[in-house]
């Protein structure tokens, strides 16, 4: 790659929230941007907006077959992959785990572990050879765990630990590799966790000053910049209004 060569992101879930706020940020700053979604009118108004520093590959990220057809059919300028951003995930109801959906809980486990190490293991070979670095978007649910949680804090945990395991393999090769863990943001999280319920989402961030899309899209492309010798573990982040969860007890009305 010479010094004229815009460097190159792959930005999943890039149709909404932290996905779509980072290819603004990346490409502002004159990378070009690899952008997946499952929606391809967004991808599409993305495109429009964006030019051609960004190409649209719509898929749905659990779709091991169209994930690599997408790779495959990535034009020569897209190729040399820098930058991996594993950003599309989803949390799923928010019953106990008494009462949750199987459905939901698989959803969550095909798309936030099984995708996300797939299109991982797919890309690692270019990284490695490009000394690149890979940006899983974990979340505080993977450390604090709170009711209604249960399978969502789960995947979390395990994109936490595996950007740590990620990182002690890839020692030596000079691929970065950071998990970015944030607290409450208002995106579309909570319409779709709550399955559509726009007023349980404008209830749970009324008041709150959550952070924003824009807000985590700032920290990855600060963790992309940093100097080739400097990696970032784990970043954990969190709007001030919020902070780490108390214990809970339950008491019997009976004592």
């Amino acid at each position: 790659m010479d010094a004229h060569t815009p460097r190159t992101a792959l930005i999943t879930g890039a149709t909404a929230g932290f996905g779509r706020a980072a290819a603004r940020r990346f490409i502002a700053a004159g990378w070009q941007v690899i952008a997946t979604g499952r929606r391809a009118d967004r991808l599409d108004a993305l495109r429009a907006e964006l030019g051609d520093a960004l190409h649209p590959a719509c898929f749905d990220i659990r779709d091991e077959t169209a994930l690599r057809a997408a790779l495959d059919a990535l034009p020569e300028r897209f190729r040399g992959i820098d930058l991996l951003v594993n950003n599309a995930g989803l949390a799923l109801g928010t019953k106990p785990a008494q009462e949750a959906l199987l459905s939901d809980w698989k959803t969550m486990i095909d798309t936030n572990v099984t995708a996300l190490v797939t299109l991982t293991h797919a890309v690692l070979p270019t990284l490695v050879a490009r000394k690149g670095a890979i940006v899983n978007i974990s979340s505080v649910a993977g450390v604090y765990p709170y009711p209604g949680g249960n399978t969502y804090g789960g995947t979390k945990a395990f994109v936490s630990q595996f950007s740590l395991g990620l990182r002690s393999d890839l020692h030596g090769t000079g691929v970065r590799v950071t998990s970015i863990e944030p607290g409450m943001a208002e995106t579309e999280f909570t319409v779709v966790r709550t399955h559509g319920d726009q007023a349980a989402s404008d209830k749970l961030y009324a008041g709150a000053h959550p952070m924003t899309a824009e807000d985590i899209a700032e920290a990855i492309f600060w963790v992309a910049s940093l100097p080739p010798h400097l990696n970032i573990n784990r970043l954990e982040l969190m709007p001030t209004s919020q902070s780490f969860a108390g214990f809970q007890v339950h008491r019997d009305p009976q004592a």
